[in-house]
C-alpha cells in the first residue's frame, strides 16, 4: 500500500477524546502463565499513567504474548542448548533462538507503542490534547 505510511515527526500528544481505563483489566485467558505475569506487572503502570484504553488492550495482550514466547524459548534454549544435532548428527542452531529473537523484537516494538521504553517516554510526554487547541494543525 503506497503512500499510507505517515512520514516525518509524529505528534507528541494523545488525541483529545481518549478515555483511559480506570481499573486494571484481567489478562486474556489465552495468555501463557509468563505472559499473564507480564500483564499483571505492566497493566497497572499503564492504568496509573492514564495511558491504557480499550483500544490498546490487544496491543498489550500481544506485547505480553511476545514476552511469554521469549521466556518460553529462553527456557527451551537453556534446556536444549543454543545448538542441537540435526538428522546427520551435525550441530545446527536451535530454532528456539530465532523464535526468541523475533519475539524480543516484537516485544520491544509493542513496548514502544505503549510508551514503556525510556526512548518512547522521552519522545512523548503523553499529554492529552486540548479540544480548543488546534495549533498542531498549523
Amino acid at each position: 500500500m503506497r503512500g499510507s505510511r505517515v512520514r516525518g515527526r509524529k505528534p507528541n500528544e494523545i488525541a483529545a477524546g481518549s478515555s483511559p481505563i480506570g481499573t486494571v483489566p484481567r489478562p486474556p485467558a489465552w495468555l501463557s502463565a509468563d505472559a499473564k505475569r507480564e500483564w499483571k506487572r505492566v497493566a497497572p503502570i499503564l492504568v496509573e499513567r492514564g495511558h491504557l484504553e480499550d483500544a490498546d488492550l490487544s496491543i498489550l495482550a500481544n506485547c505480553c504474548d511476545a514476552f511469554g514466547t521469549m521466556v518460553a524459548m529462553a527456557r527451551k534454549i537453556e534446556t536444549e542448548g543454543a545448538t542441537i544435532p540435526n538428522a546427520r548428527g551435525e550441530l545446527k542452531r536451535n530454532p528456539a533462538t530465532g523464535i526468541k529473537n523475533e519475539a524480543a523484537i516484537r516485544h520491544k516494538q509493542l513496548c514502544a507503542e505503549l510508551g514503556l521504553t525510556p526512548v518512547s517516554r522521552a519522545r512523548s510526554n503523553f499529554k492529552v490534547a486540548n479540544d480548543d487547541d488546534l495549533s498542531f494543525l498549523d
